[in-house]
């Protein structure tokens, strides 16, 4: 097949030194190139079995229990507006 590529001059250069170093052609060491590359691109590589160590993040200050933060979280809230709606008086 025929087609149109456009290569960084970087990369052509390094196709053109390998063409030239084994002596063969330009278009049989970029179909050779690309052959390689799709051959390790299908082939999954081993991974490392992910790890996660836990840390301590200290104990709780002030004694709030955090199981219930979106309580914590409202109460705070309704404290606060409390306060603006009193500053208003």
């Amino acid at each position: 097949m025929r087609t149109t590529l456009t290569i960084d001059d970087p990369v052509a250069r390094q196709l053109r030194d390998e063409a030239h170093r084994t002596g063969r052609s330009f278009k049989a060491v970029v179909n050779e190139t690309l052959r390689a590359g799709l051959a390790r691109r299908g082939t999954p590589r081993a991974r490392r079995p992910y790890r996660l160590e836990p840390v301590s993040l200290g104990e709780v200050i002030g004694g709030h229990d955090l199981d219930k933060a979106l309580d914590l979280a409202a109460r705070l809230e309704d404290e606060e507006i409390m306060r603006k709606l009193q500053q208003r008086k």
